[in-house]
């Protein structure tokens, strides 16, 4: 079973790694194994191109003696993929996509989910296909969840001290297990593989649009609200320092410029 979620997931990491090289005229990822002290480790694949300013798709797949979020767990192994974008073009939105699987001696669970992020330029049309993808991608799977993720995803991504939600929403799940595994994990890998048609026409759309100085300085403006986030509620950055994992990996979700 793990050995077919982790095959999934690198093949995910090479899809969308070569979706978004394909924006890119010369540039490519540079990818960097590294491994976790317990056991196991991952690969980081940071892009830093003339359409992405910064991208980064990592994958991870670690193992220990000691479940780092509650002990009493026993031994815990956890794997995903995570990415972060942040766009040459203000024009074009910053996207976050994670597929996770956990397991302990006592449980298993998934997670995941896609948001979406303007910075300062916001779309109704946009927001609208974002959203079809992500409900799309859960209505064979009970007509119940898109309407319970899309509220999730409100409720995670809210930056509590500007009283307002990072972006325009998306999905977000966490600790989802029915029972019954085979839907589960088909639920998961819709999520994850269904993440390119919400946001590649997005980005071939804005490509090319034309921007000025003013515009960088709302975008680096909105970038500062990104990074707060991340740094004071993101629990996935709590869990991977928490857990001993690389933080080269773990603070790529950082932009590579943002203005306070």
């Amino acid at each position: 079973m793990k050995e077919e979620l982790v095959q999934y997931l690198k093949n995910l990491r090479d899809e969308i790694v070569a979706s978004f090289e394909s924006l890119e005229p010369s540039c490519r990822f540079q990818r960097t194994p590294w491994n976790h002290h317990t056991g196991g480790g991952g690969e980081i694949s940071v892009l830093r191109g003339d359409v992405f300013e910064k991208a980064a798709v990592n994958w991870s797949g670690v193992s220990g003696d000691k479940a780092p979020f509650n002990a009493d767990e026993g031994a815990f192994f956890a794997t995903g993929v995570s990415l972060i974008t942040h766009m040459k073009n203000p024009k074009m939105p910053t996207v976050h996509m994670n597929v996770r699987f956990i397991q302990t001696e006592k449980q298993h669970w998934f997670g995941g989910g896609y948001d979406l992020t303007p910075m300062g330029f916001p779309s109704e049309e946009d927001t609208k296909h974002f959203h079809d993808i992500a409900k799309k991608s859960l209505d064979p799977f009970g007509k119940n969840l898109y309407p319970r993720f899309s509220q999730n995803a409100r409720d995670y991504f809210f930056i509590k001290h500007w009283k307002k939600e990072r972006g325009v929403g998306g999905i977000f799940f966490d600790h989802y297990n029915t029972g019954n595994f085979e839907q589960d994990v088909g639920m998961w890998k819709s999520v994850g593989s269904t993440f390119l048609d919400a946001i590649m026409p997005l980005y071939r759309k804005h490509k090319d649009e034309p921007y000025v100085e003013e515009d960088k300085k709302i975008q680096n403006k909105m970038r500062a609200h990104y990074v707060e986030f991340n740094l004071l509620y993101d629990r996935g950055t709590k869990f991977g320092f928490e857990s001993g994992g690389n933080p080269e990996a773990i603070l790529c979700s950082m932009p590579p410029t943002a203005n306070w």
